[in-house]
């Protein structure tokens, strides 16, 4: 499967001269398999310029849409995103369950108020909120997705995604308690032996101190997960609205000076908006 990196930012969008490295759009990730539908997890502000992608290559688009949970930065872009616009498009949307009440009253709510000009009714592409990946595997064209329920304010998921004896998984905005064991054991048994782990890492450890309870995590708690489970690469995610493109390769590099020192021999790197790899 192919990856692409849409939105990499935490909390809130941050364009400008200081983040084209890294990105400044907030969480959206592209995942082409092999064969069948694009998957995306979440519409933050990045699935914008992916669905303008989309309505020029593949007009009548088949898309499978998880949403980890529903934080304005996870699904602030769904409203611009092209393809709900056009009847052609078919878009199967699952993951946490608050997902599809929220991504409703983005747009209209039972008392007639909303944040969004446009009616959800008034969609076009054919939208079905599948309701099965939170509580069960999901097998869906060759691909077998499993979810897990993270440690976020109002709940959150993670997921893992399995095709031709590959695997991701996707964490992002779990604030890893490392100090409860049997907490701490569910996430490696999730993330046992991946060949890509994608975690949150929007902080780095002193920071993570000042901010206990925000939902998130430090690169140091990511790694020892990461080093845990023996993935083969770490992905750091997330980052932090308020670091700059030399803030943020000082962290990445932090984090890898730091595995170096227990002789873990994964691979880190920090996500970059754009960048694309194969899994």
């Amino acid at each position: 499967m192919q990856v692409k990196f849409w939105g990499t930012r935490g909390s809130i969008a941050v364009p400008g001269a200081e983040t084209t490295v890294y990105g400044g759009n907030t969480t959206c990730l592209e995942i082409t398999p092999a064969n069948g539908r694009r998957v995306i997890i979440d519409a933050g502000t990045g699935i914008r310029a992916l669905g303008a992608k989309l309505a020029q290559e593949s007009p009548a688009t088949e898309i499978l849409l998880l949403i980890t949970h529903i934080h304005w930065d996870h699904v602030l872009g769904f409203p611009f995103f092209a393809p709900i616009y056009d009847s052609r498009s078919k878009i199967v949307i699952d993951g946490l369950p608050s997902c599809i009440k929220g991504l409703r009253y983005a747009f209209d709510n039972k008392m007639g108020d909303g944040f969004f000009p446009i009616k959800f009714s008034d969609l076009k592409a054919k939208i079905t909120f599948l309701k099965k990946v939170g509580q069960d595997k999901l097998e869906i064209d060759g691909m077998r997705i499993e979810s897990m329920l993270l440690q976020h304010p109002q709940g959150a998921l993670g997921f893992r995604i399995w095709e031709q004896g590959k695997s991701l998984v996707f964490m992002t905005d779990n604030e890893l308690k490392t100090d409860r064991k049997r907490a701490f054991k569910k996430q490696v048994d999730f993330c046992r032996e991946a060949d890509v782990l994608i975690h949150d890492a929007q902080y780095t450890p002193a920071e993570n101190r000042e901010r206990r309870g925000w939902g998130h995590s430090d690169y140091q708690a990511a790694l020892e997960l990461a080093v845990a489970a023996h993935v083969k690469k770490l992905v750091l995610f997330h980052h932090d609205p308020s670091r700059i493109d030399t803030q943020q390769a000082g962290l990445t590099e932090a984090c890898r000076h730091l595995a170096k020192e227990q002789n873990a021999g994964l691979l880190i790197e920090s996500a970059k908006e754009n960048s694309e790899w194969v899994v």
